[in-house]
């Protein structure tokens, strides 16, 4: 009979490519793993793992077997994760993953209401850029998800929480400083400071750019809104930053943030899980907390 343990060693090696890291990763010593996964390859007559002196690797057999491991082990913990929620379904461990550049604007605003509905659940924060977190949600790494919604994430289940305006934040000297409010219309022919690629930002934010006739510019591209927001106040151009972005738009001596008419660009932001995700009432409760929160400084951006 094979282990759970076992496929929990295999996933290991295929994760960190050598024996002791992955030892390491699983709390058990490396004879101990290296041994178990020998005995698993008696087991099935199968080499699963090709072993070189300074590192590891899996055969052929091995990569397609582990997608399959992954699927029973997500499975063991969802099994888990069900039987505490028997227990006390707002209760427990939770994994979330934002973007970088939502994550430090929106959690002043949820964090507490969150603490305060759900005093049992313990919040883990996982900050990274959306492909990534999504591969961790697919992979039972991550719970829930908050970040904005792309067509990419159609395979899983999503639930609206608020949509995000995209304001335009400009040096003072700029000749769209002009404007009390804004149409796409009049960034035609203007150039607008981007991120770097991997950020979903900048792609939904040039999508409203190259429609209205702006371009890129590509002489720089930031790795943050923080780097963004410097660049614009020492003159180098203008950009689209999201709304949580810019509540110091009253206390800024640099740069104008400037709103758009309706209808106005923005980025809807979603709570997005697995499907058949077994913690289906915390969820909910968490779907509640953060629109409830969110409604109150809606009116602010």
């Amino acid at each position: 009979m094979i282990k759970i343990r076992d496929l929990q060693y295999l996933n290991a090696i295929d994760e960190h490519k050598h024996f002791g890291r992955a030892a390491q990763a699983c709390f058990v010593s490396q004879p101990t793993l290296s041994g178990q996964l020998m005995k698993l390859e008696e087991q099935l007559g199968l080499q699963l793992v090709e072993r070189h002196r300074r590192n590891v690797m899996l055969t052929p057999a091995g990569e397609q077997l582990v997608q399959d491991a992954r699927k029973v082990l997500q499975a063991a913990s969802d099994f888990e994760a069900s039987a505490k929620a028997l227990l006390d379904p707002l209760a427990g461990d939770l994994h979330v993953g934002l973007i970088p550049t939502l994550a430090p604007y929106l959690l002043p605003h949820i964090m507490a209401p969150l603490r305060k509905s759900l005093p049992n659940i313990k919040f883990f924060l996982h900050e990274n850029q959306t492909k990534v977190l999504l591969e961790q949600l697919d992979n039972g790494k991550l719970d829930i998800l908050i970040l904005p919604y792309l067509p990419e994430m159609d395979k899983f289940e999503s639930y609206q929480l608020f949509d995000e305006p995209l304001i335009l934040a400009s040096p003072k000297e700029h000749p769209l400083t002009k404007h009390k409010q804004l149409n796409l219309t009049d960034l035609h022919g203007h150039k607008i400071l981007t991120l770097e690629d991997g950020h979903c930002l900048k792609d939904q934010a040039m999508g409203y750019c190259f429609a209205a006739g702006a371009q890129e510019d590509t002489s720089f591209q930031a790795t943050s809104l923080e780097t963004l927001r410097h660049m614009v106040a020492s003159g180098m151009g203008v950009t689209l930053l999201p709304g949580l972005a810019t509540q110091d738009k009253f206390n800024s001596d640099a740069i104008d943030y400037i709103e758009f008419a309706k209808p106005a660009p923005i980025r809807g932001i979603s709570l997005v899980i697995r499907p058949n995700y077994s913690r289906m009432e915390c969820v909910r409760a968490i779907v509640a907390t953060i629109r409830q929160a969110t409604e109150r400084y809606q009116a602010k951006l």
